[in-house]
């Protein structure tokens, strides 16, 4: 019978996740979230030069774990799912609008 640990982390705006801490939940390195910073998909909420300075909020977290679905199910690098997810949040924006207009019910 294997054992299974799990490990969680608090997200709260007075507690933000440490680069380390993102790319755990991720099941990824540090490289891979500087990766991410770097194509724009998330965004560090404290300025550093290094990673271990940085600190990410949940919608961060959740950015990051799109983009590891992505890779793992479509096999897309991280600036094609920069560009993936670009796409998914327009046609959102496009979807409300019209909504918005009464144009976009059966949307």
């Amino acid at each position: 019978m294997a054992t299974v640990t799990v490990t969680t982390t608090a997200l709260s705006a007075s507690h933000p996740l440490a680069a380390s801490e993102l790319a755990h939940a991720c099941g990824a390195e540090i490289d891979w979230v500087v990766q991410l910073v770097e194509v724009g998909i998330i965004e560090s909420r404290e300025a550093g030069e290094r990673p271990e300075q940085w600190r990410f909020h949940s919608s961060d977290l959740q950015c990051a774990l799109e983009v590891r679905r992505l890779e793992r199910d479509f096999g897309v690098q991280v600036d094609a799912a920069a560009l993936i997810l670009d796409l998914e949040h327009e046609v959102r924006r496009l979807k409300a609008v019209l909504r918005a207009q009464g144009l976009g019910r059966e949307i």
